[in-house]
């Protein structure tokens, strides 16, 4: 049985450190060191130079107890950004829980994709936008907060979700509309320049061979992609139908070796006579962006 981790009184903030990071290693955690590091920002509440000074100092004995049990959280695969309950997004913070999914670093990709082709296709305008499965609102408040003048919209099928996106959205001071239902159910009949979306696109059976920090933590419903990964994408060019007309600019995230297969759902719809394929940092195909380059300027 493993056992629990445990800091004596008088230690000092980096034989906190130290300690952690070896327990954490020892339970078989990913970099154990940056998990451990900020966990000990998080509990002291200190960053940058003021946590790196507040090395050599006694760790607060009232404070034990809370670091003790976030390295015992981590140290049995919960997310440690669960633990301290934010992550950052290009720039900004966002409240985060096991309701939804941790927001990623590729997915600012998405965002700068988005952001280019709406500065080319709308430069003085205002054009709606929708983020189909918006999860922790990361998409759509980014969206916002970077383009203040464009009208945004949110939908997800997890109330719980909303709840926390709405949090965002009104931390960040981002003004979005967040609506609940499946995919693009609840904006039926209504008119939207852009849609984009992060949805689920693992396959089924791959679920079980994550990493068990997603596998156990993170919501299965912003995980399973049905038996091939590629359900959500299929379903909102079929619901297409339910919007007023197909919106201008598309971006999709989506997962490794899927993107000729959304490409190729794009072109079979027949709406945009651009497709591009975004690599992330990695080299991995990553986003699929379609564009109708003939739109009327706003």
């Amino acid at each position: 049985m493993r056992q629990e981790f445990n800091l004596p009184q008088g230690s000092s903030n980096r034989e906190a450190f130290v300690k952690a990071s070896s327990f954490l290693e020892d339970c078989g955690v990913m970099e154990p060191q940056n998990n451990a590091r900020l966990l000990l920002m998080h509990v002291l509440g200190l960053e940058g130079a003021a946590y790196y000074m507040a090395q050599p100092e006694p760790f607060p004995a009232q404070r034990i107890t809370a670091f003790t049990d976030a390295v015992n959280r981590k140290g049995r695969g919960e997310p440690v950004q669960y633990i301290i309950g934010q992550q950052e997004f290009y720039g900004l913070q966002f409240e985060v829980s096991p309701a939804v999914l941790i927001p990623r670093p590729e997915t600012e990709l998405l965002v700068e994709a988005i952001m280019k082709h709406g500065d080319v296709l709308w430069p003085s305008g205002t054009p709606r936008v929708i983020d189909i499965g918006t999860g922790s609102g990361a998409i759509a408040v980014t969206l916002k907060t970077e383009r203040p003048r464009w009208d945004v919209a949110a939908s997800d099928i997890s109330p719980d979700a909303l709840e926390v996106a709405a949090k965002n959205a009104a931390a960040n001071g981002a003004a979005v509309s967040f609506r609940e239902g499946d995919l693009l159910t609840p904006f039926a009949g209504e008119r939207f320049d852009i849609l984009v979306s992060n949805p689920p696109y693992i396959p089924a059976g791959d679920i079980a061979g994550l990493q068990r920090e997603v596998r156990e933590h993170e919501p299965r419903t912003a995980l399973d992609g049905g038996p091939d990964g590629l359900a959500p994408y299929r379903i909102m060019m079929a619901q297409l139908d339910l919007l007023a007309a197909p919106p201008a600019l598309v971006g999709f995230e989506l997962g490794q070796g899927q993107a000729q297969d959304v490409a190729e759902l794009l072109r079979q719809a027949g709406h945009w006579d651009q497709i591009e394929i975004v690599s992330d940092l990695a080299g991995i195909e990553r986003h699929v962006i379609g564009i109708h380059t003939k739109v009327t300027k706003l």
